[in-house]
């Protein structure tokens, strides 16, 4: 009865407050639990990558035929991995990469702790240490960085450039070299002794909209010490009885308290929905915790928008909710368009930029006779416009002119939606100085 307990002096209007705030503030944490309790918890499930401490590497690109993944992304496939830091520290060992990539490491949050890459650490081989919280240790000499992370459990979704179907072979030797190891394995020392393992609760999605939303944060709380400034939430969540020691139960609040916390969840989903419609752009929407600051309600709409998604310094997103004439959303059934890109107003990348098709409502790729699903300046063959300027030809029918087709983005019979990623975006984009062309119809 320890939840009876200790929500005994919490009225029902507390309770609802702080189980609205405490869902925004948590959602984060069991969405990222959605994903880590298939790949590094239930080693029968086929999406596992072997428990933690293991990458696992997709190299081979994505086809119209793979509906798994929306809006999945050819540009830079994926890494997966996680590290439990209760016993020590882990460090992760990359190639020199002649290519973009970047390792970003993420708290059970979804804060990013820092990232291993080439914007930020470049393109030399390197070793760098992944400490969890309170960790003091020496750090070795040819260490050359450290990532202190605020939780326990850590998670990373890597990507590495991939320039198409025949760069798969030189892509996966790239993924092979980045390593995982325990400090000790990396200093040849005496691993300390084993942490315990915790009896992992199942992942259930219909417990986000209950009570029992606050037994699988309780849970996770056990891996996320508090941060001074989230005490205030978490002493008032521990007044409910949600303190990180796996004890809460839901049925043992008085009535009128699991009332309010049922009411305070609907709250936080209506308060969430809101937000994402109001959401123009996914600036901001993900980043480190110093940059996030309070505003755990736009970390909330990053994760539900796309989870794991990049920050604006690493990767700019873009797109178009309508074309030039009013229609939302496009649609190719019966209109052709264009995207023209005067001389000199190419994306500003440090390193590269797509533009991908993704048919509605599915968002996945489109199936088209030249098996394209982006465009970009890596794409071979583009025709530069008389003037320097480029002109993507977005339709369903292939054009007749060698050259339109040379630049063709191969649309569905029907709505669309087109993402623009730009790695590396340069200063330009990131201040707005930058503006996107318009989809513009066809006549």
């Amino acid at each position: 009865m320890a939840a009876d307990h200790a929500a005994g002096s919490v009225t029902a209007e507390a309770a609802r407050d702080t189980a609205a705030s405490a869902w925004i503030w948590g959602y984060p944490l069991l969405e990222n639990y959605r994903t880590m309790y298939p790949q590094a918890i239930d080693p029968d499930d086929p999406r596992s990558v072997g428990g933690f401490g293991r990458f696992r590497h997709y190299a081979q690109p994505f086809t119209p035929a793979e509906t798994d993944v929306v809006t999945p992304n050819n540009d830079t496939p994926y890494s997966w991995a996680w590290l439990d830091l209760r016993a020590e520290p882990w460090v992760v060992s990359v190639p020199a990469v002649d290519r973009y990539y970047v390792l970003p490491f993420h708290d059970l949050d979804t804060s990013y702790v820092g990232y291993v890459g080439a914007r930020t650490t470049g393109q030399e081989a390197g070793d760098y240490l992944v400490a969890g919280p309170g960790w003091r240790g020496d750090v070795p000499d040819k260490v050359a960085g450290v990532l202190r992370a605020d939780t326990f459990l850590v998670g990373v979704l890597g990507r590495t450039h991939l320039a198409g179907p025949g760069d798969v072979t030189a892509l996966r030797a790239v993924q092979e070299q980045y390593l995982l190891r325990p400090l000790s394995e990396f200093l040849d020392t005496a691993a300390p002794h084993p942490v315990d393992e915790p009896v992992w609760p199942v992942w259930r999605a219909e417990d986000l909209g209950t009570a029992e939303f606050f037994t699988l944060l309780d849970f996770l709380l056990q891996f996320f010490p508090v941060l001074e400034s989230e005490r205030g939430l978490r002493e008032r969540l521990a007044a409910l009885g949600v303190d990180g020691r796996g004890e809460f139960e839901p049925s043992a609040l008085k009535p009128e308290i699991r009332a309010a916390v049922e009411k305070g969840i609907a709250d936080a989903r209506a308060t969430l929905e809101a937000a994402k419609r109001d959401a123009a752009d996914s600036t901001g929407w993900f980043g480190t915790r110093a940059e996030h600051g309070d505003d755990h309600l736009t970390r909330a709409v990053g994760v539900d928008k796309g989870l794991y998604g990049l920050p604006a310094a690493e990767a700019w997103y873009a797109g178009w909710l309508s074309d030039d004439r009013g229609n939302r959303p496009p649609d190719a059934s019966a209109r052709d368009y264009t995207v023209r890109f005067p001389p000199g107003q190419l994306p500003p990348a440090r390193f590269f930029w797509s533009a991908t098709m993704y048919r509605l409502p599915e968002r996945l790729l489109v199936d088209n006779p030249v098996d394209r699903y982006s465009i970009g300046d890596r794409t071979a063959g583009l025709v530069h416009d008389a003037d320097g300027g480029l002109t993507l030809y977005v339709q369903k029918d292939e054009p007749q002119d060698p050259e339109r087709a040379a630049n063709w983005l191969p649309a569905p019979d029907g709505p669309f939606t087109i993402a623009i990623r730009v790695y590396g975006p340069r200063a330009a984009v990131l201040d707005g100085s930058w503006s996107m062309p318009a989809l513009a119809v066809r006549d």
